[in-house]
């Protein structure tokens, strides 16, 4: 398999497996409850674009540095992961926040840029934003890696407005968020090893 399509199948299935119980989900979801689906679909596709392509520009500005140090801020960049996503899923925080109500009659406009604002602010800096760069700058190929995040965000944004509460209700958000904590964790282990090595 080429090198860029592993790069591109690992960043999804991280990224993927990462988002699933995040506040990704839950923002889409309680967005799709207030706005009609395409504009809240179209808003959080456009601001997962811009955070993928900045976060995997940063990635591939990394591979510009020494092996070692890479390494290093990988690493780094893999243990934050980690720590955020274990620290959210043993804190207990997963109300997804009021109630269901009928998606009000609001331009498309207005719903995808509230929609775009509110995952732009809510991802910036996330575990996703953090891993893309830190994939990037593992495989130094940064369009693979920013493709593959972009594609597992757009995929969680749409399992949520698709089938919404019903699958928020029946998957364990703390199981996945410590099997993605631990997955990090390990990444972060690796890179640290390689760095020091």
């Amino acid at each position: 398999m080429a090198p860029e399509l592993i790069a591109l199948a690992t960043a999804f299935g991280v990224i993927f497996l990462a988002e699933l119980p995040d506040k990704t989900m839950v923002a889409t979801l309680v967005l799709t409850t207030r706005y009609r689906a395409w504009p809240v679909f179209a808003g959080v596709t456009a601001a997962f674009a811009v955070q993928c392509v900045v976060a995997a520009t940063f990635g591939g500005v990394l591979t510009l540095l020494p092996d070692r140090l890479v390494a290093g801020v990988v690493a780094v960049l893999f243990g934050v992961g980690a720590f955020l996503l274990l620290k959210e899923s043993f804190g207990g925080d997963g109300d997804a926040g009021g109630t269901a109500a009928a998606a009000t009659a609001v331009s498309f406009r207005r719903a995808a840029l509230t929609s775009f604002g509110v995952l732009f602010a809510a991802e910036w800096g996330d575990a996703s934003q953090l891993a893309t760069a830190a994939l990037s700058a593992r495989y130094g190929a940064p369009v693979a890696v920013g493709l593959g995040a972009f594609l597992a965000l757009v995929a969680v944004a749409g399992i949520a407005v698709l089938v919404g509460r019903k699958v928020a209700g029946r998957i364990p958000t703390h199981l996945i968020q410590r099997i993605s904590g631990t997955i990090f964790a390990v990444f972060a282990a690796v890179a640290a090893w390689q760095a020091v090595a």
